[in-house]
Order: C-alpha cells, then sequence, then structure tokens
C-alpha cells in the first residue's frame, strides 16, 4: 500500500489500517466475550442486557462531542491518542472491578467510561482519512478499502483467537486481555503521524445544522438509519434465532464467517465496484439487498443454504453501505466540518437506531417470535430504499 497522500506528503496509511485493526480487534474482544465475563461475575441478565446497552447509549452524544472537538482544533489525531489513553485507563480500570463493594455499579461505570473513550477514535479516524485521501471533493475509495479492510481482520483475528484463549484460560483472564488490546491500540496511535490541519484563530468552525437541512442529506441520514435499524436485528438475534431453529454452535459460528469474509472481500477490492455506480445509487443496491437478505433470514432460515446466500448478502448491505456512506459525508461534509459529519454519521446512523433497534426487537420477538423481527428488518430495508432514492434527487 503505498504511503503518499494525493498531495505528496507521507501520510503513513499503513498506521492507519494498524489502528483500524487494533480498534476493531479490542471490539471483537469485548462484544462477544464481555457478557460471559459479566455473567461470571454474578450479573443478572436484565444487568447485563442494560451495561451491553451503554455503547450505543454512548454513540448517541459522545461521537459528536470528540469530533467537535477536532473539527475546532484541526488536532484530530492528537484526540485519537487521547480517545486510546481513555480505553487503557477504563480497561484497567476492569481489573478492579471484581473486588468493589457494588459489582453492578463499578462494572456499569468503568464500562461506561470505556465507550465514551472509543466512542472518538473512529469519527476522528475517518475524518483524518477522509482528508489524506480526498481527491476534487471526492473520496478515493480503493485507497480507502484498503486501509478499512484491517478492521475487518483485526474484527475476526480477534473473535477467532480470544475465543481459543479464552476457553483455555477462563473467563477470569478477559479483562487483562482487554486492557492488553487497548495497549496496543494507544502504541499504534502514538506513532501516528501528526497532522494538523490549518485552523485560523479568527475564524470559527462552520456549524453542522445547515447541512442537515438539505433535503439530500436529511433523506441520506433516513437512509443510513432504516438500513442500520434492519442490521440492529443480525447483531442482536440473528446467534439466538439460529439456535432456536436448531443450529449448533459450530454452525452459528460458520454463518458468522461467512459474512465477515465477504466483508474483508469487498473492502479489499472495493477500487473496483465502487466505480461502477455513483455512491447515490450504491444505497439504493445496498437497500434492496438488505430487503432480500433479510426476507430471506425471515421466510427461510431452515434452509442453511439460503442463510449461507443471505450472510454472503453482507458484503453489499455493510461493506457497500459503509463505503458509499463515508464517500457521501466526505462530499456533503467538506474541510472543517468533515469530523462532525462523520459522528453524524456514527450518532443518527448507529447511536439511534442502535438502541431503537434493541428496545423494539426485544419487544416484537416476545410478542411474536423471531421471525417478526427479520420481517420487520425487511420492511426496514423498504423505508431505506425509498429514502435513498428521494435522497439521489
Amino acid at each position: 500500500m503505498s504511503e503518499r497522500a494525493p498531495d505528496g506528503r507521507t501520510s503513513g496509511l499503513r498506521r492507519f489500517g494498524a489502528l483500524s485493526f487494533c480498534y476493531f480487534g479490542a471490539i471483537g474482544l469485548f462484544n462477544p466475550y464481555a457478557p460471559l465475563w459479566f455473567q461470571s461475575l454474578g450479573l443478572s441478565t436484565l444487568t447485563i442486557g442494560a451495561i451491553a446497552s451503554l455503547q450505543s447509549w454512548t454513540r448517541v452524544f459522545a461521537p459528536y462531542g470528540w469530533s467537535w472537538a477536532g473539527d475546532h482544533s484541526g488536532r484530530r489525531v492528537e484526540l485519537i491518542r487521547l480517545a486510546s489513553l481513555g480505553c487503557v485507563l477504563s480497561a484497567a480500570g476492569l481489573i478492579g472491578v471484581r473486588w468493589a463493594g457494588d459489582v453492578a455499579f463499578a462494572v456499569s461505570a468503568v464500562t461506561f467510561v470505556l465507550f465514551l473513550a472509543n466512542s472518538g477514535v473512529v469519527p476522528l479516524y475517518e475524518a483524518t482519512l477522509a482528508h489524506l485521501l480526498g481527491r476534487g471533493g471526492e473520496m478515493d475509495l480503493a485507497r480507502y478499502g484498503r486501509v478499512r479492510v484491517w478492521g475487518s481482520v483485526g474484527f475476526i483475528v480477534a473473535v477467532t483467537v480470544f475465543g481459543a484463549l479464552l476457553d483455555v484460560a477462563g473467563i477470569g483472564i478477559f479483562p487483562w486481555f482487554v486492557l492488553s488490546m487497548n495497549v496496543l491500540l494507544l502504541a499504534v496511535a502514538l506513532r501516528l503521524p501528526t497532522l494538523r490541519e490549518p485552523v485560523a484563530a479568527d475564524e470559527p468552525a462552520p456549524p453542522a445544522l445547515p447541512q442537515l437541512r438539505k433535503p439530500a442529506v436529511a433523506w441520506f441520514f433516513a437512509s443510513i438509519a432504516f438500513t442500520v435499524l434492519a442490521h440492529t436485528s443480525l447483531y442482536a438475534f440473528f446467534s439466538l434465532y439460529l439456535v432456536s431453529l436448531g443450529y449448533g454452535k459450530a454452525a452459528v459460528g460458520a454463518l458468522w464467517a461467512v459474512s465477515v469474509a465477504m466483508e474483508i472481500a469487498f473492502f479489499w477490492t472495493q477500487g473496483r465496484w465502487a466505480v461502477r455506480l455513483p455512491p447515490e445509487r450504491w444505497l439504493q443496491v445496498v437497500a434492496a439487498a438488505t430487503v432480500l437478505r433479510f426476507s430471506a433470514i425471515a421466510g427461510a432460515g431452515g434452509w442453511p443454504w439460503v442463510l449461507v446466500l443471505a450472510q454472503a448478502l453482507h458484503a453489499f448491505t455493510f461493506a457497500a453501505h459503509h463505503a458509499a456512506c463515508i464517500a457521501l459525508v466526505h462530499r456533503h461534509f467538506p474541510g472543517r466540518l468533515r469530523g462532525r459529519g462523520q459522528a453524524l454519521y456514527t450518532v443518527l446512523g448507529y447511536g439511534v437506531p442502535g438502541v431503537l433497534g434493541g428496545v423494539a426487537g426485544g419487544w416484537l420477538i416476545e410478542h411474536q417470535g423471531f421471525a417478526a423481527v427479520f420481517w420487520a428488518a425487511a420492511l426496514s430495508g423498504l423505508l431505506a430504499l425509498l429514502c435513498a432514492r428521494r435522497a439521489a434527487g
């Protein structure tokens, strides 16, 4: 991978790839295995669910705060380092919660601080990459994909390796693994090139709200929200749905592996696909694929080969969607709006839908069964398609 930005400056793209690997590797460790550790501390299922939801709640406001600071200071790399340091300190706090007087409160508080810290890494990282890879107002999606793919690789490596290690060493060592991954994240962040965008002292950063009032931008974010809302059914309930249908743990793991493998393949080769259609049209393709994917899961979950094909669509419904969104955020939020544009993508696209999807999905499953939540996801994909068409004019 070349390490030169379009303007000839050394950009350290490999270091940003390493940051992506470490960040999503830490997520790949924490999200699947933290509930098991919480359970080993004697926490109830209700408490575990509440703690897990803190990630979505912090995504509603924290990314915007980090990105506001980045847009106004121009010091995004320094803020990435600060956020990474916060991850290390809060991860270290997890080691001592076992001996707290109120374990549930201690775990909740430390986990909340961890989510506050790591919620700043991605929007700041994406905004910096957009600056480095921008050319003529558009993103170089081919080079972006070669950087972002390492996040997907980090996630699947962490899920696999730490799963095996926890089987051998026991779940009690989990917080030490979390600390180790976040120390590695900080080490990589400290090696990022210090790139400061010029900020005029007498010229405040422009407000982001006027951009949101533009119909194309508003419909764009609506399409993101409905697409991600559909996917909350996958992240929160797909494994439980498969188990309810009689699939074993090996089959569940294999189906998840299919989706991540297709995600990696798309990111690695997206340079040849992204140019086939403009980003607005890609959003429509993604939404149509979302409808097809979740209809298949809901209606034919008992057919393994259908589920394999549905999971293969992750290349479109996640990877292609993310690439198109990054390109459009870069276009709609240029210059010193870039960080807040990335934050709005996180907040409106992932934070709010994540909270709503988890709560509403759980209620729907309780009253109508698992298939109902995936039919609802297909309907959400249809709404995303309608919004994407409006966003394209």
